[in-house]
């Protein structure tokens, strides 16, 4: 039988290294089965402070040596896009079947109506977002990818006094979506492009985050207030649950097995018996 699709899961992990967030957030997509799993609605946060490259990014886009000799860690993730530097940020994951979501006519708008609870989120702390698309005369101008995540600007990027705020990647698999994004609580990408081989400043100027637009409300609030706007742009129900056993069971092998590893994080290389 079915699971009703309009109530999803709240998982809430707080913060959490990077490879315990990244395995976490895999296992939750390895573990969900489409025909009997209740769509997921993730909140997390990072600590000790981490980059994370796309999928199918160099570790050579970073300074390597810098990021060792400030100790900060390095992870992978599944998804697309450049580097991103999280600390004092909220993060979010989705996973579901496409059938659990509005119908689309194709991935890119499908993308649109998952991002729109970030829009409905921003407004009710009293800002005006939109997304990129929206803002510019020819979208042609749009589609810029770079190394550093927030560098790029891509259509449906959310953006607030003409500038950006946070990242969103969304990755497809035969009946699976799943998507994560960050919401910056402080503005920390200077920090962030010190790691960079290419660190030109211009990099960050066009991101923003929650403090610099005067919202001071804490992680806990933040996290309500997130969930709140997805339910009701979405349409459902949360319920707040912790991981089941076996999600459990699938973050702790992932962490040994690829998120802990070298070979994962640096080089994109799976283990076989991940």
């Amino acid at each position: 039988m079915q699971p009703p699709y309009d109530v999803w899961r709240l998982i809430d992990t707080g913060p959490l290294s990077g490879a315990e967030n990244m395995a976490i957030d895999e296992a939750l997509l390895r573990c969900f089965d489409p025909a009997a799993s209740q769509p997921v609605l993730r909140t997390y946060g990072w600590d000790p402070a981490c980059l994370s490259l796309g999928r199918f990014q160099k570790a050579t886009a970073l300074d390597l040596e810098h990021c060792r000799e400030a100790q900060v860690t390095l992870v992978r993730r599944i998804t697309g896009g450049g580097v991103i530097y999280h600390i004092d940020e909220l993060t979010y994951s989705i996973i579901c079947s496409p059938e659990q979501l509005p119908a689309a006519a194709s991935v890119k708008e499908s993308f649109r109506e998952l991002t729109a609870f970030l829009l409905v989120f921003y407004n009710r702390l009293g800002l005006k977002a939109g997304y990129a698309v929206d803002g510019v005369d020819d979208p042609a101008r749009l589609g810029t990818r770079t190394d550093f995540c927030f560098a790029g600007r891509e259509s449906f990027d959310v953006i607030i006094n003409g500038r950006k705020i946070g990242g969103n990647a969304q990755r497809r698999m035969k009946q699976l979506v799943f998507q994560h994004g960050s919401i910056p609580i402080m503005n920390r990408s200077r920090e962030g492009l010190m790691y960079m081989r290419d660190n030109s400043p211009e990099y960050a100027a066009a991101t923003v985050s929650l403090a610099e637009l005067g919202v001071v409300q804490n992680r806990e609030r933040l996290c309500r207030e997130l969930a709140a706007a997805f339910a009701d742009t979405v349409g459902v129900r949360l319920v707040r649950e912790g991981l089941s056993s076996a999600e459990k069971k699938s973050a702790e092998m992932l962490l040994l097995r690829k998120y802990g590893s070298d070979a994962w994080n640096m080089e994109g290389v799976e283990d076989g018996g991940a």
